[in-house]
């Protein structure tokens, strides 16, 4: 007879599971044998959740401890969405939605996710941010993190940087830099056993021992780059004592002006963390466990701390200076296609033939290795402007005139987003188009006598 999941779950981990867990053992074992819990978190950088209910006509259940996320029924109808699509919504697992949102983000900060593949966290501090400062998101895996760039140029976030450097190399340009920075460390991946059963062959080769050591290599690189008053989320999707309780007590013990602090998020099943487990400090009990037999979930563990000293209150001018005008073949473009926004001169960089455009003040970068400066707007050809997808999605109605709206049951959304072409009326101008589907961007076409070629990134294409 075949194993159920939880009598699969190496003996290894079950014992020490069941010493930490003492009569709650129990529960937590029983928990293998439950579903797991689909979720989708709305992007507040295009729409709210009460605009996406109302738009939808669906009802959801809220996730208690993230205001913008909800279950739903794990059906590819949501991933095989046209709104998915457009980047109304992320999907993510109810418990990953947690560190992100106990980050106490205001706009303006200059945030820093160190280990931001595949993007979950990084869109939704985003979204937090509302378009005002800066996010550095980083993955040491160039392969991981083109899902990484993906996801965050799918959300239309235009104050983005996406590195994939050792967080060590990052502390040289960065030092004391980040009002705020983001720690999802790679674990040994205890809370997504039931989600992927193949993760506990991992774990048993590279199991707590082989992960506290690579954490804590981390947060000493994530600690000096963050600024005096500053806060950090150190968060991993494990149980294990060692890479949580035992992280933060090493913190504590390494760096006198660092303290675990609470969290100011308040949700069904948030326990506190366990000092007594390492013999630690009772501030480690500020941290907060999602254990799955307590709430819908995999389960996560999440620590705010911050470091002592005050904010500066004045921003150190970088300055990583651009150009002096636009030009001449962006400009065209600007005004041809209907855009109405304005960019300041100084922001906009070349790379060969890439536009993009940086975030306010941003520190020069560097010989780091990035996979993405700024908002790319798209490329200069032969004395033309060739706008890019990541372009559209980061703009609204609002800010460009050119645009064919597309009702969601439309046969053209679908046809658009499989990167054919598309009939429009003839008399719409020649010219360059963004098309949507309700208000939203889904990226650019040009129009010819009433053909619109289809631009829609090929990396995109519906599938």
């Amino acid at each position: 007879m075949r194993k159920t999941l939880k009598e699969q779950l190496p003996a290894v981990f079950t014992d020490r599971m069941e010493t930490l867990l003492g009569s709650e053992y129990s529960a937590f074992y029983n928990s293998y044998d439950e579903k797991t819990y689909a979720g989708l978190r709305m992007n507040t950088l295009k729409i709210t959740a009460e605009e996406y209910l109302k738009l939808t006509g669906q009802e959801l259940e809220p996730v208690s401890w993230c205001p913008t996320g909800f279950y739903y029924n794990g059906s590819r109808e949501y991933s095989k969405n046209p709104l998915y699509h457009a980047g109304l919504y992320y999907i993510q697992e109810p418990s990953a939605m947690f560190p992100a949102q106990a980050l106490p983000v205001e706009e303006g900060d200059y945030i820093l996710d160190m280990c931001a593949a595949p993007g979950g966290k990084s869109t939704a501090l985003a979204a937090k941010l509302h378009g005002t400062g800066c996010l550095i998101s980083n993955d040491i895996s160039a392969s991981r993190a083109k899902a990484l760039l993906k996801n965050i140029e799918a959300s239309g976030v235009r104050n983005s940087i996406v590195l994939t450097e050792d967080p060590k190399n990052l502390v040289p340009v960065f030092p004391e830099y980040f009002d705020k920075i983001l720690i999802d460390a790679p674990c040994s991946g205890e809370g997504m056993f039931r989600k992927e059963p193949s993760m506990m062959k991992a774990w048993e080769k590279n199991g707590p021992d082989f992960f506290s050591k690579l954490q804590r290599e981390i947060v000493d690189s994530g600690i000096r780059m963050l600024k005096p008053g500053g806060k950090m989320i150190y968060s991993t999707c494990t149980f294990s004592v060692e890479e949580n309780e035992g992280t933060l007590k090493y913190i504590l013990e390494h760096y006198p002006d660092m303290h675990v602090i609470p969290i100011g998020q308040t949700g069904d099943g948030l326990m506190e963390a366990h000092p007594e487990w390492v013999d630690g400090p009772e501030e480690i009990r500020h941290a907060r466990r999602l254990w799955p037999h307590h709430l819908k979930g995999e389960g996560h563990f999440t620590a705010l701390l911050q470091k002592d000293g005050e904010k500066p209150e004045t921003l150190e001018e970088y300055g990583e200076k651009g150009m002096k005008a636009l030009p001449e073949e962006f400009e065209q473009f600007l005004k041809d296609g209907g855009v109405t926004i304005s960019f300041d001169p100084s922001r906009l960089i070349l790379q060969g033939d890439h536009l993009s455009y940086l975030p306010e003040n941003m520190r020069p970068l560097g010989k780091l290795r990035r996979m993405r400066t700024g908002w790319y707007l798209g490329d200069i050809k032969k004395k033309r402007f060739e706008p890019s997808g990541f372009f559209a999605r980061g703009l609204s109605p609002s800010e460009c005139t050119n645009w064919i709206d597309l009702e969601l049951d439309d046969p053209r959304v679908i046809k658009y987003l499989k990167c054919e072409t598309l009939e429009v009326p003839e008399e719409l101008p020649n010219g360059w188009y963004i098309v949507g589907v309700c208000g939203h961007s889904l990226g650019w076409g040009k129009v010819t006598k009433g053909t619109l070629k289809n631009k829609y990134p090929s990396g995109w294409r519906w599938q």
